[in-house]
């Protein structure tokens, strides 16, 4: 699950790389591992918030609180992860600008509020707006101020929206993906609990008719900006996750009702999430060796 974490700060190595700009190759790591502990607050938390409402207790058989039968334990591993993380993420910011804990800090807001009380808006079928804001242009924005140059002393620094929505929008769209087939297999034991997940509102027949459409934004978000010739062509070796994607729109359109079959189409769409992202982060990365003197690749600057 962790291929989503670390996503958006591959992304912003491969866009720096081929864009001829340096990356500092400890703050890429620093910001690895941080990525990696703040999702484990994320999916621990939401393994305590999710028992204290009993949604989990028959249909998730993966729950660190299920397998462990200690919520309390549980509940304080995940605030290790969090003040740990936290700490790495401010030393990445010490390092280069202050605005990448600011927009960190925002990331794991989104997160408390899709799953923690009192907002819980992932049971009012928000969760996915969430994910796709969180991971996408928040994320993404961090990363690349994190392994840009440190901010002088006084020097006022702008956050890089513009580039951040164009490298993470089709990447988040696809960890959006994850979260929304996550529902599949558990609907009965979501609506019983009050979650009104996207599923849950759509029926699953609906839902699974929705998943090619998440498959073709995801790319068409990734292949615009080489059709405008701002990213070179190599940037769409993010069509490798085709074949875990074709896999999972023939699983949930031919078993969607079946929770036993389906229970694993979230790690189908992990696998489209991962390769498509780290094919897009190569494909960006490379891109000069193969567009030297054409002029075409310019990184967007």
């Amino acid at each position: 699950m962790y291929a989503v974490a670390v996503m958006p700060v591959l992304l912003a190595a491969g866009w720096r790389l081929g864009a001829g700009l340096p990356i500092r190759v400890e703050q890429l790591v620093l910001f690895l591992l941080a990525a990696v502990l703040l999702l484990a607050w994320e999916n621990l938390t939401n393994d305590v918030f999710d028992a204290d409402t009993g949604v989990d207790a028959m249909g998730k058989p993966h729950s660190v609180v299920n397998l462990t039968g200690r919520r309390d334990r549980v509940a304080l591993l995940a605030n290790g992860a969090l003040l740990l993380g936290l700490a790495l993420m401010a030393l990445v910011a010490l390092r280069s600008s202050p605005l990448v804990l600011a927009l960190v800090l925002a990331c794991c807001g989104l997160g408390y509020v899709y799953q923690g009380p009192p907002f819980r808006l992932g049971y009012r079928g928000l969760g996915e707006p969430l994910c796709w804001l969180a991971f996408g242009p928040c994320a993404t924005a961090a990363a690349l101020l994190a392994l840009g140059p440190a901010a002088e002393p006084g020097q006022a620094t702008v956050v890089p929206w513009a580039t951040a929505l164009a490298l993470g929008s089709g990447p988040a769209l696809a960890t959006t993906l994850v979260l929304f087939c996550s529902h599949f297999h558990q609907v009965e034991e979501d609506a019983v609990h009050g979650k009104r997940s996207p599923v849950v509102r759509l029926g699953t027949a609906q839902a699974a008719g929705l998943v090619p459409w998440f498959v073709a934004a995801a790319l068409a978000l990734q292949w615009a900006p080489v059709l405008l010739g701002q990213w070179p062509l190599t940037a769409l070796l993010g069509v490798v996750g085709l074949p875990p994607a074709r896999a999972l729109i023939r699983l949930l359109r031919d078993h969607h009702l079946d929770p036993a079959l389906i229970s694993g189409s979230k790690f189908l769409a992990l696998r489209f999430q991962a390769l498509n992202g780290l094919g897009l982060s190569l494909g960006l990365a490379i891109g000069p060796w193969f567009a030297a003197g054409t002029g075409a690749w310019s990184g967007g600057r």
